[in-house]
């Protein structure tokens, strides 16, 4: 039997209050810091870890578009970082990030962790639920946060409960 570090779930790292909808950004920076300003909202990280998402982008380029349409930003664990966290910022419309086979982007997911392990579980979920057609198109279509939140947490026990 093997002993697994604890890990933070989808909806322990993903409050209400980390969701922003119809965000309007200028360019990818915008969309970064608007990850970033949800993520210190939540009070998952300080606006320092903002900075510290661009320059990851700045020096690695648009790494963080990770599937068509779709953003993960996050940089190293750092003391800008209290806890594990997730933002949720879906965009008025689509920017550019500079990646050729996935720009533009409309919904940036922020991602915060104090340490190399601690958020698997909820990146794995996170990476479950963009898979799930139908529970993206009821995000693409929720009007406010609360709805949001309201479908991942029914995603999030549906998804446990198949593992079960």
């Amino acid at each position: 039997m093997t002993t697994e570090t604890p890990t933070t779930s989808l909806s322990q790292a993903l409050p209400v209050d980390a969701i922003a909808l119809d965000v309007s950004a200028e360019d990818w920076r915008a969309a970064v810091t608007a990850a970033g300003e949800a993520l210190a909202a939540s009070g998952a990280a300080t606006r320092d870890y903002t900075a510290e998402m661009i320059a990851a982008v700045e020096e690695y380029g648009p790494y963080i578009v990770i599937a068509p349409g779709i953003a993960l930003a996050h940089s190293r664990p750092s003391p800008a970082v209290r806890r594990v966290g997730l933002s949720w910022v879906r965009l008025a419309e689509p920017v550019a990030f500079g990646d050729p086979d996935n720009d533009p982007v409309s919904l940036v997911v922020g991602l915060c962790s104090p340490d190399a392990t601690s958020h698997t579980a909820a990146l794995a979920q996170v990476a479950s639920l963009l898979s799930d057609e139908e529970r993206m198109a009821q995000l693409a279509a929720a009007g406010t946060p609360e709805e949001v939140r309201a479908i991942v947490l029914a995603f999030e026990r549906d998804h446990t409960r198949s593992q079960s």
